[in-house]
């Protein structure tokens, strides 16, 4: 039988509003999401001091990403309150902030927070990756009005790198070492001299001064150490911070039923993750993640990355599984068929271990909900 399919909803479940253009949007900005929080924010600290060319202060940027019940604000990030407060003063010296970290620890995510906050714009992002030219970091050309014009305002193409200096925000660099070296050494007279030669233009145009509020904040994974090393020089202009995984298992699944009852709200999915389907997920990917169970046994670890980030999605893919195939609410089953997706990526040896894991581990489970995890282990074939 045919079910009434919901309509997608408005607003979001975290605090934010997604009126008009935001709502039509798969995945919005995060000054857009949050346009209400971060208007408010700005209205209550307008007369407070901050960094010169920041929007909010560091209390409030603090507030809108930790999140602060007394003020109104939906926590976005789970981790240490001194971390953070390290990476916002980063932001306000003259040197870049580089947060490392395990694949899947929402090191992007964070950025995009801090950049939203800070500048009120999070989309000046220069993707990194091996066909990354220095033409989509700093500028390029119209070469049809450079040919009947010659070079100007008007021909030249500004880049993420331009624009950021040009307005005063922050400019994310994401995944930075997968940059050939070359690339990434562009970085390094704007770090220091907080300049851009343009010798192309004339006169007064062809220095581009940084104006405040500029810095540059930049994201690599630690499994990509060695892709491209980055120049001691570069490190030079950078703080260094950690992305820890959530340590806390309860801060977690609250996290994960967070995030995917927003997902699921914003595809106009009515399902619900129940708090007992939350921790049977959330506990199998600690497991697996760790190589190590709750009572202490070892197990092999998977190569593939198995964060926070991908028991959102496997969580999302299992909610409308449930809705569009089944009942409406999710069940172990889902879980078991969407961990394939997750599991498996290139080396089938992840998903034997996984297998083990289900024999050795989720067999000698009594409760009711882990019976049934295991009974639909034949998913896993």
């Amino acid at each position: 039988m045919a079910k009434k399919k919901a309509t997608p909803l408005q607003t979001t479940g975290s605090g934010g509003s997604d009126a008009a253009d935001g709502a039509a949007l798969q995945r919005p900005a995060a000054e857009t999401l949050y346009a209400e929080e971060l208007a408010r924010l700005e209205s209550e600290c307008a007369n407070e001091p901050r960094p010169p060319g920041w929007r909010l202060t560091p209390q409030a940027v603090l507030a809108f990403v930790l999140g602060d019940a007394s003020l109104g604000l939906a926590p976005k990030f789970v981790g240490r309150r001194a971390f953070l407060e390290r990476c916002i003063v980063s932001l306000a010296t003259n040197r870049g902030l580089m947060l490392i970290g395990e694949p899947g620890t929402a090191k992007s995510y964070l950025s995009e927070l801090l950049a939203a906050a800070v500048s009120g714009d999070s989309t000046l992002t220069i993707q990194g990756s091996a066909g990354t030219t220095e033409d989509n970091i700093r500028y390029s050309w119209n070469y049809a009005l450079l040919v009947s014009e010659g070079p100007s305002d008007r021909s030249l193409v500004p880049a993420p790198l331009f624009l950021g200096m040009k307005y005063g925000k922050l400019v994310r660099f994401e995944e930075i070492t997968r940059c050939p070296l070359e690339i990434q050494d562009v970085l390094l007279s704007i770090l220091s001299d907080r300049v851009m030669a343009v010798p192309e233009l004339q006169d007064e145009n062809r220095m581009l001064f940084a104006r405040a509020g500029f810095n540059v904040l930049a994201t690599a994974n630690t499994r990509d150490r060695g892709v491209n090393e980055m120049s001691a020089a570069l490190k030079r202009r950078l703080n260094f911070e950690t992305v820890a995984p959530i340590s806390d298992i309860h801060q977690e699944m609250a996290l994960v039923q967070r995030e995917t009852h927003r997902q699921l709200e914003r595809a106009g999915v009515p399902v619900a993750l129940t708090p007992d389907i939350t921790e049977l997920l959330v506990t199998t990917f600690r497991e697996l993640r760790t190589g190590k169970t709750t009572d202490g046994k070892g197990l092999e670890t998977l190569s593939t990355v198995l964060s926070t980030a991908e028991a959102v999605s496997t969580a999302c893919a299992a909610g409308i599984h449930a809705y569009y195939y089944s009942t409406g609410e999710v069940q172990p089953e889902h879980v078991v068929q969407h961990l394939i997706g997750t599991v498996l990526k290139d080396n089938p040896d992840d998903m034997k271990k996984v297998r083990h894991y289900f024999d050795h581990v989720v067999k000698n489970r009594t409760s009711p909900l882990w019976k049934r995890f295991y009974d639909a282990r034949h998913e896993l074939s």
